[in-house]
């Protein structure tokens, strides 16, 4: 089969399609052919090895498909059906491997294709809109990258929870994406905090940040007093060492740096969380916007263009 490897960490020109052996699921897994891979920072960080794994490797953490064959002991999928995964790396590929205790089948009403452009992104705007803070009615949130694939989701959960959502984006075109997934008030990145601070005046019930570097010290500023900024992503590079006394100074504030590991770290809780999501898409609530789909051939540029920030929504691959 045809897979995407990183013989070396490096920049995306480390990334080769190749011809690779096809996989055969093990006890307890399941083989899927994958009709989609969802693109995600996670991955680049993966390909630069800043988050660390021995190469050579497989990449992509996300995907969707049909199930071809199935290992001993697994029970309760059956070969064709249609399944999703996320945390699961090797999902750059025409074939791939998944724990049948982590695959989600899908329910009707869901594609792997929207399932794959959905999964990782809709799961973990969950848990930040449910579990990291869990929005109320009346709370005002602040979206970085509000036009990106997590800013629309996260906009349009937050919106369905009753919050004003202000929503920060780098181009005229963004801001249209951001103001009609539900967005109240839409800015650049330029002076942001005084823009949240003239909107709200105490500022902010939550930031949702998956930027980084570049917008944390803003982030800080746009908290109310007991405010929580909830640092889900460093798109622009990794936070420096902060002094967490300038949290209490600032107003008693709260920082967090979750990751969806640690929010379906059983299968009852992805399974509920997913169960909810594809509700949200099945009814409607919830637009899924694929902006970009490569062939696998092209894993190179969908990344350049991923990090220049040239797209919006999700980003495919399609094997």
């Amino acid at each position: 089969m045809r897979a995407v490897v990183v013989p070396s960490h490096g920049d995306s020109s480390a990334m080769e399609v190749t011809e690779v052996p096809d996989p055969v699921p093990g006890p307890g897994e399941v083989l899927v052919e994958v009709a989609a891979s969802g693109v995600n920072f996670i991955d680049v960080y993966h390909r630069e090895g800043r988050y660390p794994l021995p190469p050579p490797r497989v990449v992509g953490s996300e995907g969707a498909g049909t199930v071809s064959a199935v290992g001993d002991g697994v029970t309760d999928i059956v070969v064709g059906d249609r399944v999703g995964w996320v945390n699961i790396l090797g999902s750059y590929a025409e074939k791939a491997v998944i724990p049948a205790a982590r695959a989600i089948v899908l329910p009707g009403g869901v594609s792997p294709e929207v399932a794959a452009a959905v999964l990782l992104q809709g799961l973990t705007t969950h848990y930040l809109t449910h579990s990291t803070h869990e929005i109320r009615q009346g709370d005002d949130v602040l979206v970085h990258a509000a036009a990106g694939g997590m800013g629309l989701l996260l906009t349009q959960v937050a919106k369905l929870r009753g919050a004003r959502v202000l929503g920060t984006v780098s181009t005229a075109e963004k801001e249209k994406l951001a103001r009609a997934a539900g967005a109240d008030e839409v800015f650049g990145y330029d002076g942001f905090a005084e823009c949240v601070k003239d909107l709200t005046g105490s500022g902010v019930h939550v930031v949702y940040d998956g930027v980084g570097a570049a917008t944390f010290e803003g982030s800080l500023a746009s908290l109310r007093p007991r405010g929580l900024l909830a640092l889900y992503g460093a798109a622009s590079g990794p936070v420096p060492p902060f002094d967490l006394q300038r949290l209490n100074q600032a107003g008693g504030l709260f920082v967090t740096r979750p990751s969806l590991g640690w929010y379906t770290s059983t299968r009852e809780e992805l399974l509920a969380r997913a169960d909810e999501l594809f509700g949200w898409v099945a009814s409607g609530a919830l637009k899924v916007h694929v902006s970009q789909r490569y062939p696998l051939e092209d894993v190179r540029r969908a990344h350049d263009d991923l990090e220049a920030r040239r797209t919006t929504g999700k980003v495919l691959l399609i094997p």
